[in-house]
């Protein structure tokens, strides 16, 4: 019975030890280094986005759908052979296609299904390049300019993407 106190108060001093540790201690310490001058700025708010944000309004651009169920994020467990998975996929297609006045085959694919999470704000530029019409006429802005905003918001590390949520603040700022 001896061994097993000491057993446990071992246990219960390794628990405090690193509960203060790794709780407290790492925690201020990164905190405090990002209090570090030039340092600041880059911790507490990046220029990357890094989830979708829908505005409403024909003036900005539409992310990908979204799988979401607040208060979680996920995608649906559903097939491409799945029937009501390609109703949703087509009813969607036919949506956005009259939405952005252009024919259902030239609607692409992530302007149709949703991101794993159903949170992502990047879109392909092929599903930006449509939407720039509606943007532009609804945001008075010209043609020319959103096609600008939409060249700045472009950029990816495997792949090109369009953040959507960087681009439509752009719009507000324009």
């Amino acid at each position: 019975m001896d061994n097993f106190f000491k057993q446990a108060w071992a246990g219960v001093r390794i628990l405090l030890a690193l509960t203060v540790i790794l709780g407290v201690a790492y925690p201020a310490a990164v905190w405090g280094v990002s209090r570090i001058p030039g340092l600041h700025a880059n911790a507490e708010a990046s220029g990357t986005t890094l989830v979708a944000v829908v505005r409403e309004g024909d003036q900005y651009f539409v992310p990908r759908p979204s799988a979401a169920t607040l208060p979680a994020s996920g995608g649906s467990n559903k097939s491409e052979i799945n029937e009501d998975y390609t109703k949703v996929v087509d009813e969607r297609r036919t949506a956005i296609a009259r939405r952005e006045g252009v024919s259902e085959d030239q609607v692409p694919q992530d302007a149709v299904t949703a991101s794993a999470s159903g949170l992502d704000p990047d879109i392909s530029p092929a599903y930006a390049e449509i939407q720039i019409p509606r943007v532009a006429k609804a945001s008075g802005l010209p043609v020319e300019k959103v096609r600008e905003l939409v060249a700045a918001a472009t950029g990816g590390t495997f792949t090109t993407t369009v953040n959507v949520t960087a681009l439509n603040r752009a719009i507000d700022a324009a």
